[in-house]
């Protein structure tokens, strides 16, 4: 299985009084790589669960390396574990540059919970997301 890749760019306001990404910022990332994957990729082929009800049940952040702020965005690599009926948890790296040689920056994870907003409770993956999740399973690199 392979990581889902996302870039995703930098603005010169995610940089703080420090010079390098604010925390917030990162999240931010982390989210639109998220985006990226459950959202646009998904969506491209025909999933639209995802982005009608998916919740963040739980969010852990570790930074290896400040990141400053350049031009060029960042690769964001997402994979997915614990695979569940209801939920999954998804673990990014983010590096520090566009390409895979690049250092590693952060660590996170997300544990998702799928959503049924308008029966107001959690609901279960269907046969075709779990198909779609199980594609980038394993290690994050």
């Amino acid at each position: 299985m392979t990581a889902f890749v996302a870039e995703v760019p930098l603005r010169w306001t995610d940089q703080d009084a420090y010079r390098h990404v604010n925390h917030a910022r990162i999240v931010t990332l982390v989210e639109e790589a998220r985006v990226a994957l459950a959202f646009t990729a998904a969506g491209r082929e025909g999933l639209a669960g995802f982005s009608s009800g998916l919740l963040v049940a739980g969010l852990h952040v570790e930074y290896k390396r400040q990141l400053p702020w350049r031009p060029e965005p960042l690769r964001c690599a997402i994979t997915v574990r614990e695979l569940r009926a209801a939920s999954f948890v998804l673990d990014y790296a983010l590096h520090d540059g566009p390409g895979a040689d690049d250092p590693v920056a952060v660590t996170a994870w997300t544990r998702m919970a799928l959503y049924d907003l308008e029966a107001g409770r959690v609901r279960r993956l269907t046969v075709d997301e779990r198909d779609f999740l199980e594609r980038h399973r394993g290690d994050v690199s």
